[in-house]
């Protein structure tokens, strides 16, 4: 198979970018580094179809690999065709391959191996020639041997049948054809393995669905029900069509001698040999494409989770609530440095409102507290409503924002929390990292397992090892696209820029505390272990504020200081002006950038993004998102009456809808077909977490805590 050509008519990119994208990871670049400083090589591909481009390209690798283990392993028996090998050659799924191989695998002791050894075989051939004259009975006759185990005709034919059925059964064109009938007519049906019980997956217990229709969430929530026992799920196969076809291919003559036992011995191969291989293929293929589905969501509502806005220059009281062990604060400043920590008690059990109230109050006034960011956990509620009292209390302006503490008990417990605050318990780590990620989202939601961040859907019962990847590069991605100071970011922060592993991100923390603050990137080269491969992969994304060299707080490559040193000599500026922030209209200065490129010795793409970074050195891509919204005022679930227009923030996206939060307690869902007027597949075509959108209440059950919004006003 033609590798390369496969990828791009896949991808729709052209030939010549798939190479060099192959190239380029193969000598050992990052996906970030190829996306952002080889657009000239790749035309500039993105990171989301250069991910896509490294998935596939593992995936044909592998199925190269394994096709010739096939070859050499058919060989070897001595029974490799040139028509099956062109077949194998050919394929382009696994499955195929094994399909192809089945007859030549080596297998364990089956029913038709021994028949084989009791001397059948020649007998198996004769019915499927269908040619026998004589009667049946008399042909099997001369086949018994009861010291072989065959102690009559019946038993030669029942042996003989054996050996048939697995022939059928080992067909890849028999296999591939009932493959395609069962995923077009087939059904997916599960039912109650206890209709009187009480669950979540009531609507489960009476369902019918296509195969070709089934959701991916609804594929998910079947094997759910079913692992946990509730529900009894399989394929409903178009039975009466697949042995048609079955016994059309097998059944070549009309024989009275041969016919029905072909008929009995196509109905055993499929019921016995087929139909359970291939309802398990179709289950686990309807899975991977769910899990695949979900990944992708997973993914997208990460991203946008992670490239929040950061609320910058605030000093934040970070309150992570609870009832019985008391409301932990923390007080962090501008640098996220926390400056002090208590715990009140203004919730069941204590109930100590006012003398909450009166600790709070002193913390503002001592440490000029301008924002509250409160944990939406357990007493979330109550801690909002002492909150809101107390802002109506004081003479100062505060404003407080419901952050999701999605994760944050899986840091606070972790051993990178220990390490960070050593003298701290687990609530008040939680507190500090409430208003940390309100801060600088990134930088504090970095050092969770993004497992745990809460923006996905069954995630604990995917494929592990496939979701931590397609998580880690978007967090890889997103820690990229912002870049880091490279004098304040922490190991874990630093683990994901492009070319640094654990152990390098370790030592540059080392580094710097024992050499104090990097003057300039080059002196990344002394930090242990980090050679001039990962120093090439990693400059570009490492920022020092107030260095030696102006251009090392941009996103402009160190291998590109000479040629924009160039351009700026071009265009009479100098470096002094770059640190002075003077070189705003410098692309009106621009008329014919292919021609400057070669002046400067630079491709045009490279040369367009040096002038970006240039006009807006240091930019974060994460002003473009929408800020988060402020509260001053407390709204109840009780509250809410149908028709209410309220402003809300997107938490979660899933297959069908988005859940908003509208600053109660319960996040409320908008259903796919109240998003908007339009037919939509996905709520992602119109909706992403963060987003602030305006929701109006269609229905509030106060029982079930369930909130029905509608984005159609």
């Amino acid at each position: 198979m033609d590798i390369i050509t496969k990828i791009s008519q896949e991808l729709a990119i052209k030939n010549h970018q798939t190479e060099a994208a192959v190239k380029l990871i193969d000598e050992g670049n990052t996906i970030p580094f190829i996306a952002r400083y080889r657009k000239e090589a790749t035309g500039a591909l993105n990171d989301e179809v250069l991910r896509k481009l490294y998935e596939r390209l593992n995936y044909l690798r592998n199925l190269e690999e394994r096709k010739e283990t096939v070859l050499a392993s058919i060989a070897e028996q001595g029974k490799l065709t040139d028509a099956l090998k062109a077949q194998i050659e050919a394929a382009e799924t696994m499955v195929l391959v094994e399909d192809l191989y089945r007859p030549y695998k080596p297998k364990r002791r089956t029913r038709a191996t021994i028949a084989k050894e009791k001397g059948l075989e020649p007998l198996a051939n004769i019915i499927t020639l269908q040619m026998i004259a004589t009667p049946l009975e008399a042909e099997a006759a001369k086949f018994v041997d009861p010291e072989k185990g065959v102690e009559c005709p019946a038993d030669a034919i029942a042996g003989a049948m054996d050996i048939i059925a697995e022939a059928i059964s080992d067909d890849a064109d028999y296999r591939t054809r009932i493959r395609d009938l069962t995923i077009k007519k087939g059904r997916v049906v599960s039912v109650a393995k206890d209709p009187e019980a009480e669950s979540v997956y009531e609507m489960y217990y009476d369902f019918d669905e296509p195969v070709a229709k089934m959701a991916g969430h609804r594929t998910l929530a079947l094997n759910r029900g079913e692992n946990e026992k509730f529900l009894t799920v399989k394929v409903e196969a178009p039975v009466e069509d697949i042995l048609r076809y079955l016994e059309k291919q097998v059944i070549v003559r009309d024989n009275p001698e041969t016919t029905q036992v072909l008929k009995d011995t196509v109905a055993d191969a499929y019921d016995r040999l087929i139909a359970p291989a291939i309802e398990r293929e179709i289950r686990s293929g309807l899975t991977e494409k769910a899990e695949d589905g979900a990944i992708q969501v997973f993914g997208k509502n990460l991203q946008q989770l992670l490239m929040q806005p950061p609320i910058a220059g605030q000093v934040v009281l970070g309150w992570d609530p609870a009832f019985r062990t008391g409301c932990k604060l923390a007080v962090v400043d501008p640098t996220g440095k926390v400056l002090d920590t208590t715990v009140i008690y203004p919730t069941a059990p204590q109930n100590k409102v006012e003398e909450a109230k009166a600790v709070v109050k002193k913390m503002i006034a001592k440490h000029h507290i301008t924002l509250i960011s409160l944990g939406n956990g357990t007493a979330s509620r109550e801690s909002e409503q002492v909150i809101v009292e107390l802002l109506k209390e004081i003479p100062v302006k505060i404003q407080y924002i419901i952050v999701n503490e999605a994760g944050a008990s899986v840091y606070s417990a972790s051993k990178l929390a220990t390490e960070e605050f050593p003298n701290f318990d687990v609530g008040q780590r939680s507190a500090a990292s409430m208003a940390r990620r309100l801060q600088d989202p990134l930088a504090e939601l970095v050092k969770i397992d993004p497992k745990s961040i809460g923006v996905g859907q069954y995630q604990h019962d995917m494929n592990q090892k496939k979701l931590s990847e397609a998580l880690g590069g978007v967090v890889e991605d997103c820690v990229n696209k912002v870049g880091v100071d490279l004098n304040t970011a922490s190991a874990s922060l630093l683990e994901y820029i492009s070319g640094i592993s654990k152990a390098v991100a370790k030592n540059i923390v080392i580094y710097r505390e024992e050499n104090g603050r990097f003057a300039s990137r080059s002196q990344l080269l002394k930090v242990a272990k980090l050679g001039p491969k990962a120093y090439e992969q990693c400059a570009g994304f490492m920022r020092i504020l107030g260095g030696r060299n102006p251009l090392d707080a941009t996103g402009v490559h160190p291998e590109s200081y000479e040629a924009t040193k160039r351009l700026l000599d071009k265009l009479g500026y100098t470096i002094e002006d770059v640190e002075n922030r003077s070189v705003e209209g410098i692309s009106k200065k621009i008329s014919d950038y292919q021609k400057l490129a070669d002046e400067i010795e630079v491709g045009v793409m490279t040369l367009q993004d040096i002038v970006k970074e240039l006009e807006k050195p240091a930019r974060d891509p994460r002003e473009d998102m929408p800020k988060p919204i402020l509260r001053s005022d407390v709204l109840e679930m009780k509250d809410l009456t149908p028709g209410m227009v309220l402003k809300g923030t997107v938490r979660n996206v899933i297959d069908f809808g988005a859940f908003v939060d509208i600053g109660v307690h319960q996040d409320g869902l908008v259903h796919i077909s109240q998003i908007c007027d339009r037919f939509i597949k996905h709520p992602l075509e119109v909706v992403s977490v963060g987003d602030i959108v305006e929701v109006k209440v269609m229905s509030v059950d106060l029982k079930k805590q369930r909130i029905q919004l509608t984005m159609k006003l």
